[in-house]
């Protein structure tokens, strides 16, 4: 095995014919094909590459998913490069889906106007990954929203409106297409009134 330290800009995918047919065992066998001692930022990029041209966008997985799975295969990983790889990814899919912000009522609101512009727009071109992306998103935005509600050092209103946005957010993830009509009832009852001030 060839060791590529920092310079491997030469570094390619041997093979393009892969016989794997699960994402870890291809994450493998690319790791392999690529003969190398080392794991950082090049490697990383061609074995993200390989998936997607051998089992779609939808098996791509994140820079750091992949040195896990290495790593536990004996690869030794540039740290360093791994961590900035996964930053620059998850950074880049962040991007594609514009300013997202749903830590209160307000910047919410403003939020799901840019999800539905862009749930619409992958709809039209049946994008069915960009669609898993946009709702693993909104998936990991609940999970921010129901540890906000849960916090101790938030204030009690805080809480509240956090709870309330998580709800918002798992009703788009239930049912994206009817989410609008929904969030305006909802918005309208009494309920939301009393406890929001008709916001």
């Amino acid at each position: 095995m060839r060791g590529f330290g920092g310079n491997n800009s030469t570094l390619k995918i041997p093979n393009k014919h892969w016989q794997s047919r699960t994402k870890r065992d291809l994450i493998i066998e690319v790791w392999e094909a690529l003969d190398c001692e080392s794991v950082g930022a090049r490697e990383l990029e061609l074995i993200q590459q390989a998936l997607y041209e051998a089992l779609g966008a939808g098996a791509v997985e994140s820079p750091a998913a992949i040195a896990r799975v290495v790593a536990d295969e004996g690869a030794m990983l540039r740290h360093p490069e791994v961590f900035e790889t996964d930053l620059k990814w998850r950074a880049g899919k962040t991007t594609a889906l514009g300013h997202l912000d749903f830590s209160s009522l307000k910047s919410a609101l403003e939020s799901f106007g840019t999800v539905e512009i862009r749930r619409r727009e992958l709809e039209q071109t049946k994008d069915r990954a960009g669609l898993q992306q946009l709702s693993e998103a909104i998936a990991a935005a609940r999970q921010d929203s129901l540890l906000l509600a849960r916090s101790k050092i938030l204030a009690q209103h805080e809480r509240v409106e956090a709870k309330e946005v998580a709800e918002w957010l798992r009703v788009w993830l239930v049912a994206p297409e009817l989410f609008r009509d929904w969030l305006e009832l909802r918005m309208r009852s009494a309920e939301f009134r009393k406890r929001f001030g008709g916001e």
